[in-house]
This record gives structure tokens, C-alpha cells and sequence, in this order.
């Protein structure tokens, strides 16, 4: 008999159902979201009082590192991080997955798996409790893309693309420092290679490969568009590359990774020059609704840089001074690890911090900004409360910004604005946009049909506090989190797509394949045979 559970009386936050702050009642069967029953005599088999607790959808974080051969590297790299029991900036897997149920989190995608770490990023997935999961393929800097470019053949492009996503069962396609990576490869030559820099062998310039990967994601329809990460991350003046990388998406959907990491003025390495450029590229963003932002926010602490962008994880261990780990993936991507501190009183990092917050409080339309800390980048997951706090009361926002670097209220526009977000536009940032963006129809609500992922809040009046211990989080149905405490630790569900394809163009990248890579062919896909639970998103 199928179990028909109530949530009775909770103050309801489900903006994709323009539901604001309303008290009512929601139903769930079978792991979904259903309406109320009509028939007199059909009781629920159980009631969850949620009277006087904020109720909204479960979160959705877009843009993290929880998988793959980065992941598994910056584990090993960071065993200080352990001790006394600490997780760390890296926590394992087990970890990963009760610790964002723990935070409301029911659904998380990996932002840089090289397909050659798609299994290993599987393997990792079927040990992470209580969250469905995805993943973005690299490819800005694989060769195959980039000789389809240069031979000006967008229909081998095309076919690699959906044939790449399918062979990985991978979400999206994932473009970091495109072109970038490849030239480090092969010269060793720093982070600086600009959008119209040409690669050299393949000839080919990183604006047409935002470009045509872009037009051809929009081909395939995929639910989630192009995902990008710009060129010259962390460089002063890297704005102008940050707004030429937007208008070469050429009216084509497009998603920008962690803005706040692209959007420095400045040049020439000079602190003394080190700005924020985010009323700049915010204005861009304003006027054209074809480009979604993720924020990367800096927290002050200790976490990890890792990146597909290999060069700059290279430029971040020399600035540092500290220990550095890469990894070079063939034909695909690479990635480089290196431990970051940030401090408050730095002027560069009080400027990342004030120039994310800047990003959440410049864009107008919240559903076209994300929440994320480019987890473990700018900081930890679990710094996700504070900053929910940061945006929702300015109070506390001035008192932070009072104890950064004091050159930051010069250098950036954060002291004079006085936006505080509503519980609504929380909802949305962390749960209803993302689910939009990523083209998830049953994510990120509470309408009939929905998965049954809700997370319930004890209203307090410091924010931070309200969302670091949701009351009860249910996932597809079942209460995995009471109070705090883990009850269940369900493996979720794997995201991914499956785009139709030419077949024809198969035999082309198969010889190629075989006549580069050091793994047959055949052994290349991931079966989806080996994936527990996964559900193919059109």
C-alpha cells in the first residue's frame, strides 16, 4: 500500500509556483510531490506538524567539487586536515553527501570531470549518501573539439559533443580555460592566454571555441547550456576577458562558473591596481537574459584550490608558496591542487570576498544568480548559511566588511548597497534557479509531480543559524535528516543526458581515438549498467 505522508500547516516557500511565505499543506506519495487527495475517507498514513517552520524545496548546489581524480588527489594531499576528527575542505565521500543533506541539500553536480575520470567519478557518486548527483564534462581543451574547429566541421563537433555526454553519462559540457590549458601543456607558458590568442598546432582561438561549443550545445537542446570558465581566472584585468568570453556566446544560452573569480580590474600583477569590476559586467548580465552567473564566493579561512585549469593552480602554488599536485588527463584536460588560506585583512582576498557579495546584490533577477563557493575553491559548502546571513541582513554585512582590508570600500562598491534578500529570493538563489538553469523539471519545487526533496527550517532571527540546522530534510519521501541527526543515508539518484547523435560521424572519432589515446575505444564508455540508480534528463 503506498505510504500517503502530509506536511500540515508550514510556511511554504516554492517560488517556481509563485508561492511566497504561504501556510498550507503538501502531499507526498511514492517519493513525489502530489496534490491533496480528494476522496473524504483517504487519510494520511503520517503527518509532519510544520507549524510555525519554514518549508521550501531541497537545495541544489550547481557548481562543486565532490568527484573525480581532482578530488581524490586533493584527499590525499590534505591529510593535516584531519586531525581531531576534522573533515576537512575535502571531506570523503560519506561525509560529502550526509553533510549537504545536513545543510537541506538533496541535490549536488561535480563542475570538471575529464571523461577518462567518468568512472572513477561513478564509483565516487555510488558512496556519496543522500544526494542525487551530475556532472559537467571537460572539453574545452580536448583535441578532438578543437581539430573539429579548425577544420570548420560543426557536425563532427556536434556528434562529439552528444557522443562525449553519452559515453561519460555526463550533464552538460564543461569549457575551463578553453584553449588555455592546451598551450600550458605545450609551453609551460603561465595563465595569461587571452580569449584571441591562437592555440598553437590546432589554430584555433579560445572565443571560437566558446563560440561553437556554445551553438552546438544549443543544437542538441541540452537541458543545461554551455558551462564556463573563463580565461585568466584570478588575473588582475581579467574582467574585459570575462565580458569578450559572454559576447562570444553570440545570443546562445550560456552559464558562467564562479564570476566572482572573473571579475578583477587592475593589471600587471600590482596589488596597489586591484579592483572590482562587477557593476561592469553585472550591467551586461542585467541587459542580456541568454547568461546565467554561479558566484564562487570567497570565505575567510583555510580551504583548497582545485581546478581543471591546470596553469592556475600552477601561478597559485608559486604566489602561495605552499604544495602543489598536477594532474595531466590526455587528449582532455588537466587540473592543479594547491592549499589556499584566505585572510581578511589581505587586501586581494577582502576584495574577493566584498566582490562576490557584490555579484548576489548587483544582479537584478535572482534567477539568473546561484549560490556557490566553486566548493572547495572559495571556501567549504558548509559556509553556505553565512552566506545566506551576508545577504539577508546588511547590518551584519557592514560589521564584516569593518574588519577586511580598509582599502576594500574603496576599491569596490559593497559598503553603499543596502539590498537585503527575502526568504523568497533565498529560495530561489539556492533551490528554484538552480533547477531552472540546469533545466531539472522536478527540482527546485513543491508542485505535483516534483521529487518529494524538502527541506524544513526553524525560523530564527540570525539567518545563519536558521539554515546551518534545518529541522527535518526528506529525501524522495524518506526523512534522512532529524535535528541534525542522520536516520537513513540513501544512494540518490545519477543525473545525466543522453542526446541523439550522427552515428555516422562514430568510425571518424574512433580512428582518431584509437590513434592517440593509450585505452581502446570499446573501453572508453561508462555501461550504464553500472550505475545503481539514474534517471536520463531530456
Amino acid at each position: 500500500m503506498t505510504e500517503l505522508i502530509k506536511i500540515s500547516q508550514g510556511t511554504v516557500y516554492d517560488p517556481a509556483n509563485g508561492i511566497d511565505g504561504e501556510v498550507r499543506d503538501l502531499w507526498i506519495a511514492e517519493g513525489r510531490m502530489v496534490d491533496a487527495p480528494t476522496q473524504p475517507n483517504k487519510k494520511p498514513s503520517r503527518v509532519i506538524d510544520a507549524s510555525g517552520l519554514v518549508v521550501m524545496p531541497g537545495g541544489i548546489d550547481m557548481h562543486c567539487h565532490i568527484a573525480g581524480p581532482k578530488v581524490n588527489a586533493a584527499r590525499m594531499m590534505r591529510p593535516e586536515e584531519k586531525h581531531n576528527g576534522a573533515i576537512g575542505s575535502v571531506p570523503h565521500t560519506f561525509a560529502t553527501g550526509t553533510k549537504y543533506a545536513g545543510l537541506g541539500y538533496t541535490t549536488a553536480f561535480d563542475a570538471a570531470i575529464p571523461p577518462l575520470g567518468a568512472r572513477s567519478a561513478h564509483e565516487q557518486f555510488a558512496d556519496t549518501p543522500c544526494i542525487d548527483k551530475g556532472f559537467y564534462v571537460l572539453m574545452g581543451n580536448n583535441h578532438y573539439v578543437m581539430q573539429s574547429i579548425q577544420k570548420n566541421e560543426p557536425q563532427k563537433l556536434k556528434a562529439f559533443i552528444a557522443w562525449l555526454l553519452t559515453a561519460t553519462k555526463g550533464f552538460a559540457p564543461k569549457l575551463v580555460n578553453p584553449g588555455g590549458v592546451e598551450v600550458w601543456k605545450q609551453t609551460a607558458s603561465g595563465n595569461e592566454h587571452g580569449l584571441d590568442e591562437h592555440i598553437d598546432h590546432f589554430n584555433v582561438t579560445p572565443r571560437q571555441i566558446v563560440s561553437q561549443v556554445a551553438t552546438a550545445a544549443a543544437e542538441l537542446a541540452l537541458p543545461h547550456p554551455v558551462h564556463i570558465h573563463c580565461n585568466q581566472l584570478g588575473m588582475p584585468g581579467n574582467w574585459q576577458t570575462t565580458l569578450e568570453t559572454m559576447k562570444a556566446l553570440e545570443g546562445h544560452c550560456g552559464h558562467m562558473a564562479h564570476i566572482q573569480f572573473h571579475s578583477y580590474g587592475g593589471g600587471d600583477g600590482d596589488e596597489n591596481t586591484f579592483n572590482s569590476k562587477v557593476l561592469q559586467l553585472a550591467e551586461y548580465v542585467n541587459s542580456h537574459d541568454n547568461i546565467t552567473v554561479d558566484v564562487g564566493q570567497v570565505l575567510f579561512g583555510e580551504t583548497t584550490g582545485m581546478t581543471a585549469d591546470g596553469p592556475l593552480g600552477y601561478f597559485l602554488s608559486k604566489l602561495l608558496g605552499n604544495k602543489w599536485y598536477s594532474h595531466d588527463t590526455e587528449m582532455e584536460a588537466g587540473c592543479g591542487i594547491t592549499p589556499i588560506k584566505y585572510k581578511n585583512k589581505s587586501l586581494v582576498h577582502a576584495l574577493q570576498w566584498a566582490i562576490g557579495l557584490e555579484w548576489y546584490l548587483l544582479v537584478e533577477d535572482p534567477w539568473r544568480v546561484v549560490m556557490s563557493t566553486d566548493h572547495p575553491n572559495g571556501g567549504s559548502f558548509l559556509a553556505y548559511p553565512q552566506i545566506i546571513r551576508l545577504l539577508m541582513d546588511r547590518t551584519y554585512r557592514r560589521d564584516v566588511l569593518k574588519t577586511c582590508h580598509p582599502l576594500v570600500s574603496k576599491r569596490s562598491t559593497l559598503a553603499d548597497l543596502d539590498r537585503e534578500y527575502t526568504l523568497g529570493e533565498i529560495a530561489i538563489i539556492t533551490r528554484a534557479g538552480p533547477a531552472r538553469i540546469l533545466g531539472l523539471k522536478n527540482k527546485g519545487h513543491l508542485g505535483p509531480g516534483a521529487d518529494a526533496d524538502i527541506t524544513i527550517y526553524t525560523p530564527n532571527e540570525n539567518q545563519e543559524t536558521m539554515f546551518e540546522l534545518p529541522r527535518l530534510v526528506i529525501k524522495g519521501g524518506t526523512l534522512i535528516i532529524d535535528q541534525g541527526e542522520v536516520r537513513q543515508t540513501p544512494i540518490g539518484k545519477t543525473l545525466h543526458v543522453q542526446p541523439e547523435h550522427d552515428l555516422d560521424v562514430e568510425p571518424d572519432i574512433q580512428e582518431w581515438f584509437e590513434k592517440h589515446y593509450s585505452i581502446q575505444w570499446r573501453n572508453y564508455p561508462v555501461d550504464a549498467s553500472s550505475i545503481e540508480q539514474r534517471e536520463v534528463i531530456s
